[in-house]
């Protein structure tokens, strides 16, 4: 759902890979997975992921800036992470975000979620936005899954 004072996405993809294996890939091989388009410097394997509390999903930018997408604030390995952040254009817009994404067993492999919810004040309100954010997390999902799907 969305207002003008925010909105919530979710999406969720079904994988062959045991949690163990979701996770691992999830957490720790993001430059395999999250689309170019996506990032600050057009270039996947200047992402990092530090899977722990206050740990960063971030971007090194060249010749020697950084940025950070999210900030872990909870962890608990193979199930859960959440993050704090404003993805992408959010991030120079008056908005907050926070992200979760959740593994779960399911029949033949696992399932992934990832939830947004994002709030705060931005001219003309988030109902225009939310669309277009929820149209980016379903690209990461598909080509989490295709990953994750590879022999």
């Amino acid at each position: 759902g969305s207002s003008d004072a925010g909105f919530t996405v979710t999406q969720a993809v079904s994988t062959k890979a045991s949690v163990k294996r979701a996770w691992q890939g999830m957490m720790g091989h993001i430059d395999q997975w999250w689309h170019p388009d996506h990032t600050w410097s057009g270039d996947v394997g200047n992402l990092y992921m530090k899977p722990r509390i206050g740990g960063c999903f971030c971007e090194h930018l060249e010749p020697r800036g950084e940025v950070e997408h999210l900030r872990i604030i909870y962890i608990d390995p193979g199930k859960e992470v959440r993050f704090d952040g404003a993805l992408g254009p959010l991030q120079s817009m008056a908005a907050q975000g926070r992200m979760i994404w959740k593994v779960d067993p399911a029949p033949g492999g696992s399932t992934i979620t990832f939830t947004y919810m994002v709030s705060g004040s931005v001219e003309g309100g988030f109902t225009p936005v939310a669309p277009a954010v929820d149209d980016v997390l379903q690209l990461q999902m598909e080509r989490l899954a295709g990953y994750l799907d590879q022999p």
